[in-house]
């Protein structure tokens, strides 16, 4: 019987994933993201969802996933269409319970209301995903809230991006929204700075807000987000 959800394609050169991804993993992820990689073993700590199932959106390999994170919950079901990544994933020591689906929750208007009817008690990630994938017919925002608001979830995604090397570096905590002006200045303090706007900004969660720098590459920095939305 034909599967009516929509399927998941594998991406093995896709520019924020694939071959060339894991390769600058390989360079980068001990030395220049190891700073930021502990900023989302932080985030990941404190995040303590009412759920015992796991869906992660987006985990790549998961080199930004602290170690013993997948043991947390009784099952954690991996959507990721990069076969190198679900390769490297499921080889982890915490990988026992881990299993992939093939649903393509991202590229349709519905796709996340598809999301919540597959997994009906699971809580779910997105694994720094939502700032690379466009929101279809919409914004995350009005999609999240329009399908996933009744549920736990929680997204750490990029925000900004530059080339431009930060004036600050401490990671950033707000209780309340912050505009894209308001947040540029926690980083950036002297001169003009140009950004591309990844459109994802606050996504609908009700704090609080963090926020960290990723120095994706020595010319590259992304400021990536973390929030939350309680059931």
């Amino acid at each position: 019987m034909r599967d009516p959800f929509p399927t998941l394609r594998d991406h093995l050169f896709d520019p924020s994933g694939g071959m060339t991804y894991q390769l600058r993993a390989l360079r980068y992820r001990r030395g220049l993201w190891a700073g930021f990689h502990a900023t989302v073993a932080g985030w990941l700590s404190d995040w303590q969802p009412n759920a015992r199932t796991l869906v992660i959106v987006g985990p790549n390999a998961g080199h930004a996933l602290p170690p013993g994170f997948l043991e947390r919950f009784d099952q954690v079901i991996a959507l990721e269409p990069d076969p190198i990544a679900r390769h490297l994933l499921a080889r982890r020591p915490d990988a026992r319970r881990l299993r992939f689906d093939k649903l393509d929750c991202l590229s349709t208007p519905d796709g996340l209301a598809l999301l919540a009817a597959r997994f009906p008690d699971a809580a779910f990630l997105f694994s720094n995903v939502l700032g690379q994938v466009a929101a279809p017919g919409g914004s995350w925002t009005a999609l999240l809230s329009r399908h996933l608001q009744a549920r736990h979830w929680a997204s750490y995604h990029d925000v900004l991006s530059t080339t431009r090397a930060p004036d600050r570096h401490a990671p950033v905590h707000s209780a309340d929204p912050l505009s894209l002006e308001a947040l540029l200045a926690n980083f950036w303090t002297l001169g003009e700075v140009t950004v591309t706007d990844h459109e994802t900004l606050h996504l609908g969660g009700r704090g609080p807000f963090c926020y960290a720098l990723w120095p994706i590459t020595p010319a590259r920095w992304q400021v990536v987000e973390w929030v939350v939305n309680q059931a």
